[in-house]
Order: C-alpha cells, then sequence, then structure tokens
C-alpha cells in the first residue's frame, strides 16, 4: 500500500532540481546571429532576450539604411536565439529530470528542444 511513498519523496526532490535549474537558466546566456554577425541577439537560457546589436556598417551606408533587409536580418537572428534557448533548456532539464524515469520524457523533452 505504501510502496510509492518513497518515490514521492523523490518527485520532491526532484522537483526542487527543476527549480534550480530554471534560475541557473536565467542567469546563462546564449547568442544568435545572422548575416554573418551583422546582427546579433543576446539572450537567456529561458529565452528572455537580452540585447540586440546591429553592425554600424548597416545604418551608415552611403544610400542610407536597407530597412527590409535590417528587419530581415533581426528576425532571423531572432530565431537562431530562439532555438539555441530551447535546446539548452531542453538539454538541462533533461539532465534534471534524468532521475525520474518517466517513459517518454527524454523523447519529449529532445523534441521540445528542436533535436531530432
Amino acid at each position: 500500500m505504501f510502496k510509492g511513498l518513497g518515490q514521492l519523496a523523490n518527485l520532491g526532490a526532484t522537483m526542487g532540481k527543476l527549480q534550480a535549474m530554471q534560475a541557473e537558466l536565467k542567469e546563462k546566456r546564449v547568442t544568435g546571429a545572422a548575416g554573418g554577425g551583422l546582427v546579433e541577439i543576446e539572450a537567456t537560457g529561458a529565452g528572455e532576450v537580452l540585447a540586440v546589436r546591429i553592425a554600424p556598417t548597416l545604418m551608415e551606408k552611403p544610400e542610407g539604411p536597407d530597412r527590409e533587409m535590417i528587419e530581415d536580418l533581426i528576425a532571423s537572428a531572432v530565431n537562431d536565439v530562439s532555438q539555441k534557448a530551447k535546446q539548452m533548456y531542453a538539454e538541462t532539464m533533461q539532465d534534471a529530470a534524468g532521475d525520474l524515469n518517466i517513459p517518454g520524457l527524454g523523447d519529449m523533452l529532445n523534441r521540445f528542444g528542436g533535436a531530432q
């Protein structure tokens, strides 16, 4: 009748570990780029964008900045940093949740992180 109580105690410890890992992700940084580094986006491992850097050469063209190109580069850099943050999140959570031994959990976290 009380066989599962030990697993409940482990679940509480694992949940605490997961919360610590989420806090750690907020401290980690990832960078996404586009256009060979002309646009860079810095974000936390939790996906919060911290900075957008645009190379001065994009803004200082004699004919003026190419707004459409800059917008496309920003979108590509955001997608790049988002993918990297998701991958970092999935890897971190998979490591933290390894003790749970729930069938399919690893596959689910890999899909979330974009790994195949």
